[in-house]
């Protein structure tokens, strides 16, 4: 059976080159008899595997010395609560940008802990672009500011960050992270859920300033305080092994590409692909998101109409394609084309948008 045209908005497409090496260490990782799953999270070669994830993240992202790198469960939708838990202090205000679904859930958790309000928002124009920067400004007991870096339902990214801020910055980076370079100095905090650009579904990354970590409380539950992940390298109880073990050979075939920058290149190319098909079309494909605003990760459009839609849909899924429906929300369709997606299968894609569009 040949492989899938994977443009599944996550979990999604793992490098081919990492799947065949996990195939080949699935019931003897480095001569230890055992697979991955089945070896001791205190044992000396699981801890290497830890130590080189963490290890290659740093490289790959160039993370300062003065910054933590956690390894964590519970995906992003944990760290909608971890973050507040940790951050937002008594008599101050988590302060959160609206782009998308996900950071309305992050909003809606912080309630929950504290005083949390909205900074900005493009809701009433159904999320078609990300705020303008100077609209941004985080008012005087504001103890964070809250964004979400990608947006999968709506297709919108941001090209730039907030700078200069007088309060941390905490990034939701789960759909965009390795994607391009950064500079993890602006951020405070990062987390990203792992199943887009980073590995399988089940760990999660948090990158945290390690002066940030002063403000959590000793009231807190022991799972939930990021000092108790710190202080034991991720290993305070059993992590999920093979998601590491798995996040490890991500980084390493993104290390053998070049790194975050070649990555970029590779990821403008793919997105300029469907974009200027969209752009093209003469109304045909509509694209949902303000082109300034454009996701490189997530590529959502519509269809002239919906029976257009629904013949587009079925007869992509007869050739092979998967994950292409859009949200809800949005509707028409969406192509999520994460790093491990291949250009050759972008450029497939865009050859069907051309003779659906044509026929």
């Amino acid at each position: 059976m040949e492989r899938a045209f994977n443009f599944n908005a996550g979990p999604t497409a793992l490098p081919e080159a990492v799947l065949k090496k996990a195939e080949k260490e699935w019931m003897n990782y480095n001569g230890t008899g055992m697979n991955v799953m089945e070896m001791s999270h205190r044992s000396k070669p699981f801890e290497e595997i830890n130590n080189q994830a963490n290890s290659l993240l740093r490289k790959l992202l160039n993370i300062p010395d003065d910054y933590e790198v956690l390894f964590l469960q519970g995906g992003a939708s944990l760290q909608f609560t971890m973050v507040p838990m940790n951050l937002l202090e008594e008599g101050k205000t988590g302060q959160y940008v609206l782009t998308g679904a996900w950071s309305e859930k992050a909003l809606k958790e912080a309630k929950k802990i504290g005083h949390a309000e909205v900074a900005a928002s493009t809701k009433d124009g159904n999320y078609k672009a990300i705020p303008s920067l100077d609209s941004i400004q985080p008012s005087k007991d504001a103890a964070y500011l809250h964004i979400t870096t990608n947006n999968t339902i709506f297709g919108t990214q941001w090209h730039s960050t907030p700078e200069n801020l007088e309060v941390p910055l905490v990034a939701d980076m789960s759909s965009d992270i390795l994607c391009r370079p950064i500079d993890v100095s602006k951020f405070g905090l990062i987390y990203a859920g792992a199943q887009k650009n980073l590995g399988p579904s089940g760990i999660t990354v948090v990158i945290v300033k390690k002066d940030l970590l002063e403000r959590s409380k000793d009231s807190l539950p022991t799972m939930l305080d990021y000092r108790t992940h710190a202080n034991n390298s991720s290993l305070y109880n059993t992590p999920p092994t093979l998601a590491i073990y798995l996040l490890k050979l991500v980084l390493e075939w993104a290390d053998s590409l070049g790194g975050a920058a070649a990555l970029e290149k590779i990821n403008r190319e793919k997105a300029a692909l469907i974009y200027n098909e969209i752009d093209e079309s003469g109304g045909f494909y509509n694209g949902h998101a303000e082109k300034d605003s454009r996701s490189l990760m997530n590529v959502t459009f519509t269809l002239n109409s919906q029976e257009a839609t629904d013949a587009f849909l079925a007869e992509a899924k007869e050739r092979g394609f998967t994950g292409l429906n859009g949200h809800r929300s949005v509707g028409g369709c969406r192509a999520s084309i994460y790093n491990a997606v291949p250009i050759e299968h972008v450029e497939k894609l865009v050859q069907f948008m051309k003779e659906f569009r044509t026929r």
